[in-house]
């Protein structure tokens, strides 16, 4: 399993913990320090859409105009660190965030 995110992110470190814990072998990417290639970040728009943007962060309230209207692959291209965090990848599936459905997914197999 394959865990993108931050190393400071509180909440990509409780999935990374929470899944280590329940003994799953993780990988983790720190999105930051090296950054997704064009092709990986289609992969993610086609699954997520504008909802891989996290719009409510600082990073995002501060870009310029013309950024904040582009493009999630350009917005993400530019600042990495705007990714909604964490992204799983599970096999060919998909989760965004570690909310109660992503957790009862891969942790319980339901």
């Amino acid at each position: 399993m394959m865990i993108y995110g931050l190393n400071t992110c509180a909440t990509t470190q409780k999935a990374r913990k929470a899944l280590e814990e329940a003994g799953v072998n993780v990988e983790f990417r720190d999105v930051r320090a090296d950054p997704l290639s064009e092709s990986e970040l289609a992969e993610l728009i086609a699954q997520f859409g504008d909802r891989l943007v996290d719009r409510t962060s600082n990073d995002w309230r501060g870009l310029s105009a013309w950024l904040k209207h582009s493009e999630a692959e350009d917005q993400l291209a530019a600042k990495p660190k705007l990714m909604a965090r964490p992204v799983i990848r599970n096999g060919d599936a998909f989760h965004l965030g570690w909310d109660e459905m992503v957790q009862k997914a891969l942790l319980t197999g339901e």
